[in-house]
């Protein structure tokens, strides 16, 4: 099977080998954001509105959770693939092995660390007096829980690399099954309110957590539990934060956005203005993920015709994936300009008083946050697309860039003009300038390379001038990055 992917990768139709591919990883992504979703469906029928206002507050640290479980699983999965990749066996399980180890030592110091400060933080990410208590009760669980978040995080994604995606997948199917079915158990028959919400995700999470260690138990797989792989090695732990670093940092901003965000919207419009944000913040996310699962998909494609020097190929994996990225978030501009409120209506218990005014701060605040959504599919396939030819700084750039140096100037600017209305306009004026920068850079890098190609081969000959480049230069300093990263 290792053989084999590699040529269909080479061979097959790009639209037949796109979906098969992407598929898997948009139900694994798509899984993953309708986990969230879940949760505040239940939270807002079965708590109110200042449940779901409180929980809004919980994002950043939420963020700040996934930020470290990602640094450690990516680093890990890549570790590990490439050890599977050398058939350095033995490393690949202290990989392993060290990852839990590193998992429950990281998840115990964010514990302590947060439950020390908890109140002070969750007021700088926007909570007021009357829905910290909620914030307070939804961390409080999450956090006693965070070493079992960790742990099937970052466990999830070492089974990916360790050649199971489909399993991987399965698990994260069965986190969102569990959770909603056990949300409405705790939170409307056990009366547990916001925390019956934080046990149920947890308990989920555990549960699967559960079935990946089942699996990295079984003794004929290439990688799995053993003794002697748990003491944590200085060179394995120093190359998985390393490598994680990226990810980590990009979840990092994301956490000192969302927290602006809380704060601009609850000064300028108030509590219900910023449990709305995390309404339509949850369905535009559902979108986004979709179109990071179709990324996932292009890398691999995209990454080997790279390095085989296949380049038309390359390019029309770009075409067809940015394609089905702007149909994507076309049909959540469609959904968010035409008819956010019954969909924003579907997270309230429309017998509460604020029910109607939630629901329209919601519903204006959705228009103006899609109203230039189906820029965004290609701004995002863009800045993948850098990734998977081997330029991560120019991927790195392309997806901080948009949250610390577009938005948030935004975020601070546009309140003093407009009030809560800035605070959405923001979010569509960032992601133009941003579409425009990855385009911007897309159109030099292809220009570049016609540049080369003109100064030195006559025009007649480009398009073998134009591979030969690409194998004697472009694929060169793409195999000594990735080779001086791994090493």
């Amino acid at each position: 099977m290792r053989q084999k992917a590699p040529t269909e990768l080479g061979q097959k139709p790009i639209g037949r080998l796109l979906s098969s591919y992407a598929l898997p990883a948009i139900i694994a992504m798509t899984a993953s954001s309708l986990y969230n979703l879940v949760d505040r469906f239940f939270i807002g029928h079965g708590v109110g509105v200042l449940a779901i206002q409180g929980l809004t507050t919980t994002f950043p640290f939420m963020n700040l959770s996934v930020a470290i479980g990602a640094m450690v699983g990516v680093g890990a999965s890549t570790l590990i693939s490439v050890r599977l990749g050398q058939k350095d066996y033995a490393t690949a399980n202290r990989v392993l092995g060290n990852t839990i180890t590193l998992n429950i030592i990281l998840g115990i110091a964010f514990t302590l660390a947060c439950w020390c400060i908890m109140d002070p933080m969750l007021f700088l990410f926007g909570a007021s007096q009357e829905d910290i208590s909620y914030a307070r009760d939804y961390m409080e669980i999450i956090l006693i829980g965070n070493v079992v978040s960790h742990s099937y995080f970052g466990l999830n994604a070492v089974l990916r690399a360790a050649g199971h995606p489909r399993m991987a997948m399965r698990c994260t199917l069965l986190t969102v099954v569990l959770n909603t079915i056990l949300d409405p158990v705790f939170i409307w028959t056990f009366q547990l309110g916001i925390r019956g919400a934080a046990i149920a995700t947890i308990l989920s999470q555990a549960i699967s957590l559960a079935v990946e260690l089942r699996l990295f138990s079984r003794k004929n797989d290439v990688v799995h539990l053993q003794s002697g792989i748990y003491r944590l090695d200085a060179k394995i732990v120093r190359q998985t934060l390393t490598i994680g670093l990226s990810p980590f940092l990009m979840n990092v901003c994301a956490c000192l956005v969302v927290g602006l965000i809380n704060n601009q919207m609850a000064r300028y419009g108030g509590g219900l203005a910023k449990g709305a944000y995390g309404i339509v913040n949850g369905i535009v996310f559902l979108f986004l993920m979709v179109v990071m699962g179709l990324n996932q998909g292009m890398q691999p494609i995209v990454g080997y015709n790279w390095g085989a020097r296949q380049n038309d190929r390359v390019w029309r994996t770009l075409k067809y994936t940015i394609c089905a990225a702007t149909t994507i978030t076309s049909i959540g501009f469609c959904i968010g300009v035409f008819c956010p409120e019954p969909i924003v209506g579907l997270f309230i218990n429309k017998s509460e008083p604020e029910a109607m005014e939630f629901i329209d701060i919601s519903s204006r605040g959705f228009r103006i946050c899609v109203s230039v959504f189906p820029i965004v599919g290609c701004q995002m396939v863009i800045s993948n697309f850098f990734q998977s030819i081997g330029h991560a700084g120019k991927s790195i750039f392309l997806s901080v860039s948009r949250q610390l140096l577009f938005l948030i100037p935004f975020l601070v600017i546009m309140p003093l003009f407009y009030g809560e209305r800035g605070v959405w306009m923001s979010i569509p004026m960032a992601d133009t300038v941003s579409f425009c920068f990855a385009s911007g850079m897309l159109w030099w890098e292809i220009d570049h390379i016609k540049g080369t190609v003109n100064r030195e081969v006559p025009r007649t000959n480009i398009k073998k001038f134009l591979n030969i480049q690409f194998r004697k230069s472009e694929q060169n300093a793409v195999s000594q990055s990735l080779t001086k990263d791994v090493h």
